[in-house]
């Protein structure tokens, strides 16, 4: 059967754009047709300045979400990172196979890099080696498919390159990984600043829906969303950007097509109230099932420390094989050495 591999970090409270981009798949499909690991990846959040008790919140929270989303752990295997060491056993091996030129590479650590920099300030070493942390995490289990929205991309490309790297120099141990997007909205952009994603960590809240946010929230957010020059519902990713936006959400919360939705609309205030209230329907029952999780915590808790159990069962023999195959002695194997002229086993 496939293996699929993916996460969410517990950076911020998690948004539209996270749902609509991979959670719902997530649980609609992927959960159905495959061997299904999902992960609060809560060790990438360390990657930058936090408040540790809001990282503990956040990563709580994120697992609620991903059952309320309709994650069944009798289907699939949901954990948190940290609960599984396999992880950064495994992250350490790669670091010393990936490059500095490779991780500089990385649009992400770039951007972020870049406005530290303007600002002064610098930025974390695990900021740039935590693309490798990924793709610890994504080949310990011998995943087939990867699902990300387009940001990710690059990363998961460095998946395969050290995979496939690894494996010519030191003998075949990881499965090359590929990775699939959703048809529509893999990235749905902030509603203030149509150019960019809607993120999770951004500080920009009006652009952005959490999952959480109230019915009326949303409406307020997507009814102020920026639009473009003109008058005329056109779907034009370039030239209307605003619009583009909201006709892929619109389409990805109905199940329609953005172009031939446009044709639908005479006004970009008709387009907004019909978007908003398509969010505040997509976003219904996933609240409503995330308030009943939080009345019973030893449900989550339960669910948790089975998935890392069963994760960690699956990811400890591949890791455990590369350490062997890469040159590393076994736990347990005896060592001699001699001390003055003494033979010391150990």
């Amino acid at each position: 059967m496939t293996r699929v591999f993916s996460g969410v970090k517990p950076t911020g409270h998690l948004t539209l754009g996270n749902y609509l981009g991979a959670m719902r798949r997530w649980a609609a499909v992927d959960q159905h047709r495959a061997d299904a690991l999902f992960c609060v990846v809560d060790l990438h959040a360390l990657t930058v300045d936090h408040d540790p008790a809001r990282v503990r919140r956040l990563s709580r929270q994120a697992a609620t979400l991903l059952l309320a989303t309709g994650l069944d752990p009798e289907l699939c295997t949901v954990f948190v990172q940290s609960h599984v060491d396999e992880h950064a056993r495994l992250s350490y091996l790669l670091e010393c196979l990936a490059t500095d030129g490779e991780m500089r590479r990385m649009i992400q650590y770039r951007e972020k890099a870049g406005r530290e920099q303007e600002r002064g300030g610098s930025v974390r070493l695990s900021l740039l080696t935590y693309p490798v942390l990924m793709a610890a995490d994504i080949l310990a289990y011998g995943a087939d498919e990867v699902p990300v929205g387009d940001d990710q991309t690059q990363h998961v490309e460095l998946t395969r390159d050290l995979a496939v790297r690894f494996n010519q120099r030191y003998g075949h141990t990881f499965v090359v990984p590929r990775t699939t997007h959703p048809a529509v909205a893999a990235r749905v952009m902030n509603l203030q600043e149509p150019m960019s994603k809607m993120g999770k960590s951004d500080d920009f809240g009006p652009g952005i829906v959490y999952l959480l946010d109230e019915p009326d929230a949303v409406r307020k957010k997507v009814l102020r969303a920026v639009t473009d020059s003109g008058r005329e519902v056109v779907y034009d990713r370039e030239a209307r950007p605003g619009v583009a936006n909201l006709l892929e959400i619109l389409a990805a919360c109905t199940g329609g097509n953005p172009s031939d939705l446009s044709g639908v609309y005479e006004s970009y205030g008709a387009l907004k109230k019909d978007t908003a209230e398509a969010v505040v329907e997509v976003l219904r029952p996933v609240q409503e099932r995330h308030k009943e999780l939080c009345t019973d915590p030893g449900y989550v808790e339960g669910v948790l420390r089975d998935g890392a159990e069963r994760a960690r069962a699956m990811a400890r023999p591949t890791v455990d094989a590369a350490y062997r195959a890469i040159g590393l002695l076994p736990a347990g194997e005896g060592v001699s050495e001699t001390v003055t002229g003494v033979s010391v086993a150990r």
